[in-house]
């Protein structure tokens, strides 16, 4: 017995040891940055003398393509033959979409989601079409409709056999993984300033921009969806003489089909939401009127052309999950017979709608409610921006996450400490989370962004992100938590969350302009908005996976509820959550950039003005360079703590 004590003491006593090297570790680094930060206060912002000057040679490049564009070899041997099949795809499916009478399209959205979705769905999908045209936006529907066909077809043709190849190929897969990473780190605003260097503005480089961003979901999971097929079944191919190529186009692609298509569900919804950001870059469409309206400050309108981006959206959402039949599921397959039917009926429609001209619709149906939308803004603003004399309101909210939030910590980035101490830390912690190279990514990439002369912006735009993710987890987290414990308020949650996650981010900045004025705010409560369900779903996804059989050992010895919680489930569900910061971190970056449209500042306000103006787009390059500087520092570093914080197994 005594021998059994004397080895509890000393693993206690090491354990105690360890936790004050720790202690004592962090303390030290604390009063190194504190000696540092003394010692550097007089030290003033990232030497303008070291600005590389990007953006004047980014200028004269531009200035080149465009006195240039008609007669070198660049543009008739590369550029051209790129942008012009793109752009007869794109007419073919514009005359086509205006060649087909406006009931008909309202009548096939009808029945293509009542074959996948159901009847209820299918009236829903009906109604919203028919909304297009009773609020005078038929062609802006249809034009942003022939742009995501054209960018889903072309990223599917493109994604589809990469996705196969690298199945086949695992030196190919690394590469591409990799590759992919990358992509997906890069917020889709940044997709937009190399293609509208390149081509100029114009709906050529919105679609690029669009298949560029849409196609990592497609190529990822054609990959997982053909290698995870079961090795049974290629065997039995195999066994009865098929060739590689004959197992993997009869076997291995149809049971892949599922994750295919769940690849083309997240390609479409990547799609939707950057053909509505291309409108930066002259794509037209909805996202056009959107940003049109934003601009003169129009909230009606551009709610208009909002709740019809958010109808084409979930009408597409469901229609490609719906192709995806889960196995014990309804079949909502219509007979031969009611086919046919449905078929004359649209075919009538179109009969019809020719014969009475209806390509568009009749003037008669135009209906507006942008004039009471406005109306309800001035109130809004009026009355809610400080409610019976009493601080609260939109105007004390706005004036508390400015004043008492976002300056304060932007000036501590910018003037508190300077940037010798910032590219310190991020070298000390990279360090100690990773090893030399994290270490490395961090002082290069933010090294880079002071010598772009983009470091007072970035530290302006990561005071947002800052601001934003705390408001998403103060949020998240708990209702996640909650979630996670109580399954009627999961299912409550699902349909908001999907909504939210189904919005294209653009659209997400109309209601809140509605209750405050431009600046950093709206895009900081949009971003808050559009990140935190994944902040949500992975909070409860992470506590809903703890082993139930732990959870049963921490009750019956007699932990209370709060207990379990706090010293169980949250200790073994950490690297989920440090994944959710992960994912909200990404997200709202993402967003604040797209919020410099409404006077967000930092790096987004930087790009947007690149974007307008064509003797700016050096300044542009420049924000989309310190952007994805940004995302891959704040990618990396989150994930080297979510690896770091990993949970014991066994």
């Amino acid at each position: 017995m005594t021998t059994v004590h004397a080895g509890v003491a000393v693993r206690l006593s090491a354990r105690d040891a360890a936790r004050r090297r720790q202690a004592l570790t962090w303390i030290g680094a604390a009063a190194v940055v504190a000696v540092a930060m003394v010692a550097t206060r007089s030290i003033d912002a990232f030497p303008a003398s070291w600005d590389v000057g990007l953006a004047e040679p980014v200028n004269d490049a531009r200035r080149w393509l465009i006195a240039n564009q008609t007669d070198h070899w660049l543009f008739a041997y590369l550029l051209d033959p790129v942008s012009d099949p793109i752009d007869y795809v794109l007419l073919r499916f514009e005359d086509f979409l205006g060649w087909l009478p406006f009931p008909t399209l309202v009548a096939v959205a009808g029945l293509a989601l009542w074959r996948t979705c159901g009847p209820a769905v299918g009236a829903a999908a009906a109604a919203g079409v028919a909304y297009a045209a009773l609020v005078d936006l038929w062609e802006p529907f249809l034009q942003t409709l022939a742009l995501m066909a054209a960018s889903v077809a072309l990223a599917l043709v493109v994604g589809v056999p990469v996705g196969v190849w690298s199945s086949q190929h695992d030196r190919s897969r690394a590469v591409l993984r990799s590759l992919l990473d990358t992509m997906q780190t890069m917020p889709a605003f940044v997709y937009l300033i190399p293609f509208a260097l390149l081509f100029g503005i114009g709906r050529v480089p919105s679609i690029l921009a669009t298949v560029i961003f849409a196609l990592p979901p497609v190529v990822r999971l054609t990959d997982l969806g053909i290698r995870t097929v079961p090795l049974e079944s290629i065997e039995a191919s195999q066994m009865f003489g098929a060739t590689r190529w004959q197992t993997l186009r009869s076997v291995q692609i149809p049971l892949a089909r599922p994750s295919i298509l769940a690849g083309v569900n997240q390609t479409i919804m990547l799609a939707m939401g950057m053909v509505v950001i291309a409108a930066f870059i002259g794509a037209g469409g909805l996202g056009q009127i959107v940003l049109r309206s934003l601009r003169d400050l129009d909230v009606g309108r551009a709610t208009e052309a909002g709740i019809a981006i958010v109808i084409m959206a979930i009408s597409l959402d469901r229609f490609s999950q719906g192709l995806v039949t889960e196995p014990g599921a309804p079949s909502r397959r219509l007979s031969r017979a009611n086919v046919a039917a449905l078929a004359g009926a649209v075919a009538l429609l179109t009969i019809v709608g020719r014969a009475l001209d209806w390509q568009e619709p009749p003037g008669w149906l135009d209906w507006s409610y942008a004039g009471r939308i406005n109306d309800l803004v001035g109130w809004t603003q009026t009355n809610l921006y400080e409610i019976g004399g009493l601080p609260i309101g939109t105007g004390p909210f706005s004036d508390f996450v400015t004043i008492r939030l976002v300056t304060p910590l932007r000036e501590l980035l910018t003037i508190g400490i300077s940037w010798p101490v910032v590219i310190g830390v991020a070298a000390g912690l990279g360090w100690w989370l990773a090893g030399w190279r994290l270490a490395a990514t961090g002082v290069g990439c933010l090294t880079a962004i002071g010598l772009l002369g983009m470091w007072e912006l970035s530290m302006d735009t990561l005071a947002q992100v800052l601001v934003a993710v705390a408001m998403c987890l103060l949020i998240g987290v708990p209702v996640g938590i909650l979630a996670a414990r109580k399954p009627l308020v999961e299912a409550l949650l699902r349909p908001v969350l999907d909504f939210l996650q189904t919005i294209p981010s653009f659209v997400l900045l109309v209601p809140v302009i509605m209750l405050f004025n431009a600046g950093r705010v709206p895009g900081i409560i949009a971003s808050v908005l559009y990140a935190v369900p994944a902040t949500v779903r992975l909070t409860t996804l992470g506590v809903a996976h703890v082993d139930r059989r732990v959870l049963e050992a921490s009750t019956s010895f007699g932990a209370t509820s709060r207990q379990t919680l706090l010293k169980v489930e949250l200790p073994l569900a950490r690297s989920e959550l440090i994944a959710a910061a992960n994912q909200t971190i990404m997200l709202v970056l993402s967003m604040v950039v797209i919020a410099g449209l409404v006077g967000g500042g930092g790096l987004g306000l930087e790009a947007v003005r690149g974007l307008r103006r064509s003797d700016s787009v050096g300044s542009g390059v420049e924000a989309g360079i310190a952007i994805v500087m940004l995302a891959m520092i704040l990618d990396r570093f989150t994930q080297a703590v979510a690896d770091r914080l990993q949970p014991p197994t066994g």
